[in-house]
């Protein structure tokens, strides 16, 4: 489905991505974990089209994304950032119909099928009862989702082909900043919409306790490199914990034997 092979980042003499090859299957749910600065941000940027790759490719459906249309690609493919910063006050459906720009033409004003798709959206999330909201007075668990009904709503949420094309949701650690209930929140919510419609799900994230118990499959990428891919269970080792985050074996034993009892089926 979505796929990088051997690219290679760089900001100015600093490598940051380092020949990383990874393979999401459709309809996988899949966390690239790791510590602050390994790439992680970087990478997400890499799967969505945002940052050429110096050398290697990225190909969505086996089509290098470079060859997308961009509308084509944003109804395909949609990403959630770590912040989300305004420069106006606006309202929860407003934010919501911004994800819908991939469907209009030029000049072209929403219309009833891009307010039916963005409740849609807001109802998939649990957040239709906030559309008439202003954005900055919500909550950050609230933010985080209403976020990510606009990216829902790119990929048209509730139109008629929305589940006839794999489509791709790329988000950049989703619960960074949030407490423990918005947490588990946010949690809830991904599962649900891997689970009920054909949507690939790609996240980045620190949270290995949040990584297991959300991802069906983790990249573990440490200082530019993939150090692994697979299940939880095959890849949390005490071993390769303290090779990702640099502690020692003891210490990753203790923290993997915690992390093991949430690690999603």
């Amino acid at each position: 489905m979505l796929q990088c092979h051997d690219v290679v980042i760089s900001y100015g003499e600093r490598r940051i991505l380092q020949k990383v090859s990874l393979s999401v299957a459709a309809r996988g749910l899949v966390g690239v974990l790791g510590p602050n600065g390994s790439g992680k941000t970087t990478l997400l940027k890499v799967l969505s089209g945002a940052l050429t790759p110096e050398t290697g490719t990225v190909t969505l459906g086996g089509q290098g994304l470079g060859t997308f249309a961009p509308s084509l690609l944003a109804r395909r493919l949609a990403v959630v950032p770590q912040e989300t910063h305004l420069a106006f006050d606006y309202s929860v459906l407003e934010i919501v119909l911004m994800g819908r720009y991939p469907h209009l033409g030029p000049f072209e004003f929403e219309g009833p099928a891009d307010f039916a798709s963005a409740h849609a959206a807001l109802n998939a999330t649990g957040t239709d009862h906030l559309a008439e909201r202003a954005f900055n007075t919500l909550s950050g668990g609230e933010k985080q989702r209403v976020v990510i009904a606009s990216a829902l709503a790119q990929l048209g949420e509730g139109t008629p082909d929305a589940t006839t094309a794999g489509r791709v949701l790329l988000l950049d650690e989703p619960t960074a900043a949030l407490d423990l209930r918005y947490q588990l929140e946010v949690a809830a919510l991904l599962g649900r919409l891997h689970d009920r419609q054909d949507m690939t799900i790609v996240l980045t994230t620190h949270d290995v306790q949040f990584a297991a118990r959300v991802c069906s499959e983790l990249v573990l990428l440490g200082d530019g490199h993939v150090i692994a891919q697979g299940p939880p269970q095959d890849v949390l080792t005490t071993e390769q914990i303290a090779a990702l985050y640099g502690i020692r074996v003891d210490q990753a034993a203790m923290f993997a034997a915690t992390v093991s009892a949430g690690v999603r089926p």
